[in-house]
């Protein structure tokens, strides 16, 4: 089973930002059938571990392995992290452009909890990215569908937007069929 770890922000969160995004020169693409591959609002998160392809007997281990990274990352703080949508960039060139928003506030508190995550996994011999974290919400995947001036013009757009303050209450772990209407599945949670 594919796996990846999260947080997700709010309803009013995603709303705000949602208003935002049909705004933007993607929401304009899309709402004129263009498939610039904008991210579903329900399904709208920042990815604190990718893990990959995992054995459905290991599921356990992972399990265990980010409630004690949860727990960890609990004890070290006073309450929720604070945090934010705002701001924006994208990632990749050409097909693989990649849209998105940032994350604002208590972010150093997911790098704390991103790191206790990885080590665990790499403790337990358990699949993941072992990339560097960077904390952000994808909102669409333009690839080369639309002008690159117009995805710029997008990231541009982004600078100034400051959603609403939101605490981060829960870690989830996450089963990801993917395909062109990628879905989810909510396997577990624990509490920050």
């Amino acid at each position: 089973m594919r796996l990846f770890v999260a947080v997700y922000p709010p309803p009013a969160a995603v709303v705000d930002l949602t208003d935002r995004i049909v705004g933007l020169r993607v929401g304009a693409a899309a709402a004129a059938g263009i498939n610039v591959r904008l991210a579903d609002p329900a399904n709208l998160h920042v990815t604190l571990a990718f893990l990959g392809e995992v054995e459905a007997h290991r599921l356990v281990d992972v399990e265990s392995t980010l409630g004690l990274a949860a727990e960890t990352a609990r004890a070290g703080r006073g309450s929720s992290p604070r945090l934010r949508l705002g701001g924006g960039g994208r990632f990749g060139r050409g097909r693989f452009t990649v849209l998105w928003v940032d994350l604002l506030g208590e972010v150093e508190a997911l790098h704390v909890l991103g790191r206790l995550i990885r080590i665990g996994l790499r403790r337990n011999h358990l699949p993941h990215d072992d990339r560097p974290f960077r904390p952000h919400l994808t909102i669409a995947r333009p690839g080369d569908r639309i002008d690159r001036a117009d995805v710029e013009a997008d990231r541009v757009a982004l600078a100034d937007y400051a959603g609403p303050e939101w605490p981060a209450t829960e870690m989830v772990l996450v089963r990801s069929h993917p395909g062109p209407r990628p879905t989810y599945d909510r396997l577990a949670a624990w509490p920050l």
